[in-house]
C-alpha cells in the first residue's frame, strides 16, 4: 500500500476513519478540525497524507514537526514509505499516537534511537460519561483560568512541564506563558477553588462536540494526596456532560493518575505514547 496526499474530497473518508478509532485519534481530529488541510502557517496546522485499501491509515506531521499517526494494521514497509514523505522536514519534534504504531513507525523511520525530552508509553483509558462516579468530596468550586490570579495558574503549568513533559527549566516558563494564554482564549481549562482558595487545574487538551480528552491536570506537590485533581475533573467532565458531551478519553502519567482516573469510572481502552525529540533545537508540547 502507498501514501498519497489528503484532499478535501477526502475529508468525509478521513473523519469516518479517525472516528472508527477514536481512543488515540483525538489530537488529529481537532486538528483537523481547527486547521484543515491547508494551514501552511500554524504550529498545528499539518499536512496530512492516506492510504486507503487492505491497510487503511492516516499519517501526518504539523507544521511545527510533530508526527500524528492513525494505521492499525499498517505493516513496516508502509511505515518506510511514511518516514520517506518527511525525509526533507528539517525539524522532527516528536511523535504521538497508539503506542504499537508509534514504536513500528520510529523503528522503521530511524528514528527509535534519537534523544528525548520524554519517551513515554503510558495506559489509556475511555470514560462513558453516564457512568461518571462523583467523588464524595464536598466543598469545591470549579472556575475558570481567568478567575484565578494568572501568576499562579503559569506557575503551575510550569512545573508540570518541567515535571512531566522533560522540558528544560530555561524554556518552561515561556511555554507555560502560552499555553495559559491558548487555554483562556479557548477556554479549556478550569481551576478547582477550596475555601476560595485555588488548588489544582484541570482541562481538555481536545474536545470535539461528543467527546473531550483530558490534558494538563496538575495539583502542586504540597496539594497532593487530598483528591483535588480528582473533584476538578470530575466537575470539568459534570459540566462537559451538561453540554452533551458523552464520551472522555486520556492517558495516564503515572500510577496515582491511574487510581484517580479508575476511581472516577475510567476503563482501560489501550495503550498511547508521547515521544518529543531533544537534538538542542526539537522541543515542543
Amino acid at each position: 500500500m502507498s501514501w498519497r496526499l489528503a484532499q478535501d474530497a477526502d475529508l468525509d473518508w478521513i473523519q469516518s476513519f479517525l472516528y472508527a478509532n477514536l481512543q488515540s485519534s483525538m489530537f488529529l481530529l481537532s486538528n483537523l478540525r481547527d486547521h484543515g488541510l491547508h494551514d501552511k502557517t500554524s504550529d498545528k496546522g499539518m499536512t496530512l497524507w492516506l492510504s486507503q485499501g487492505s491497510a487503511p491509515g492516516i499519517f501526518a506531521i504539523t507544521n511545527s514537526g510533530m508526527i500524528l499517526l492513525q494505521a492499525p494494521n499498517a505493516v513496516d514497509r508502509m511505515w518506510e514509505r511514511a518516514s520517506d514523505l518527511i525525509a526533507d522536514r528539517p525539524v522532527l519534534t516528536g511523535c504521538l499516537g497508539e503506542t504499537r504504531q508509534v514504536r513500528a513507525f520510529l523503528s522503521a523511520a530511524g528514528l527509535s534511537d534519537v534523544p528525548a525530552l520524554l519517551n513515554d508509553d503510558e495506559p489509556a483509558f475511555r470514560l462513558n460519561l453516564a457512568e461518571l462516579i462523583m467523588p464524595q468530596m464536598q466543598g469545591g468550586e470549579l472556575v475558570p483560568l481567568s478567575a484565578v490570579p494568572r501568576e499562579l495558574v503559569v506557575h503551575w503549568r510550569t512545573s508540570y512541564h518541567f515535571e512531566v513533559m522533560g522540558t528544560s527549566k530555561s524554556k518552561a516558563a515561556a511555554v507555560a506563558e502560552t499555553d495559559i494564554a491558548s487555554y483562556i482564549e479557548k477556554d479549556s481549562h478550569r481551576a478547582l477553588l477550596v475555601n476560595n482558595q485555588p488548588v489544582a487545574m484541570t482541562g481538555f487538551n481536545a474536545a470535539l462536540p461528543s467527546v473531550v480528552q483530558v490534558g494538563g491536570v496538575y495539583t502542586p506537590p504540597d496539594l497532593r494526596g487530598r483528591g483535588y485533581a480528582r473533584l476538578a475533573l470530575a466537575l470539568h467532565l459534570q459540566e462537559a456532560r451538561a453540554k452533551g458531551v458523552t464520551q472522555s478519553v486520556l492517558f495516564a502519567a503515572s500510577t496515582a493518575a491511574v487510581r484517580a482516573y479508575m476511581s472516577l469510572g475510567y476503563q482501560r481502552a489501550g495503550e498511547f505514547s508521547l515521544v518529543l525529540f531533544d537534538t538542542g533545537r526539537k522541543e515542543t508540547t
